[in-house]
C-alpha cells in the first residue's frame, strides 16, 4: 500500500476518533448556520472521517477515498474559519493554532488528490 495513502487514513483514522472520544472542542466550531445540534454535526464529520480512511485503505476504493478526503477537507474548512474568527482574540498561541488551521487545508486537498491517483 502506498505509504501516502496510509499515512493519510491514519490521519483521519485518528481525527475521526477525537470526534467521538472528545467531541466538546469539535461542536464549538461547527458553524451556527447549520441545522441542528453541533455534536450531530461532530458526529457525522467523525464517521465521515472513519469512512473516508476505510476507502483510502483498500486498494478498490482508494481513488473514491482519496477524492472525498479531498471534499472533506474542503468541506470542513468553514470551521476552521469559525474557529479562527473565535480565537481571534485568544492568546498568540491558540491565535498559531486557528490561523495556521486556514493554510493547511490546502497541503492536505493537495494530498487526498495524490493518494486518489
Amino acid at each position: 500500500m502506498k505509504k501516502d495513502a496510509v499515512a493519510l487514513a491514519a490521519l483521519l483514522t485518528t481525527t475521526g476518533v477525537l470526534h467521538f472520544a472528545v467531541p466538546r472542542p469539535f461542536d464549538s466550531i461547527v458553524p451556527r448556520s447549520l441545522p441542528g445540534r453541533r455534536r450531530t454535526w461532530t458526529y457525522l464529520s467523525g464517521a465521515a472521517e472513519l469512512a473516508v480512511a476505510a476507502a483510502i485503505v483498500h486498494p478498490r476504493t482508494r481513488k473514491w477515498g482519496g477524492t472525498a478526503a479531498a471534499a472533506l477537507f474542503v468541506g470542513v474548512f468553514p470551521a476552521n474559519v469559525k474557529m479562527a474568527v473565535d480565537w481571534r482574540h485568544a492568546s498568540p498561541g491558540k491565535r498559531a493554532i486557528a490561523f495556521g488551521r486556514l493554510p493547511l487545508q490546502v497541503p492536505l486537498v493537495l494530498w487526498a488528490r495524490r493518494v486518489a491517483r
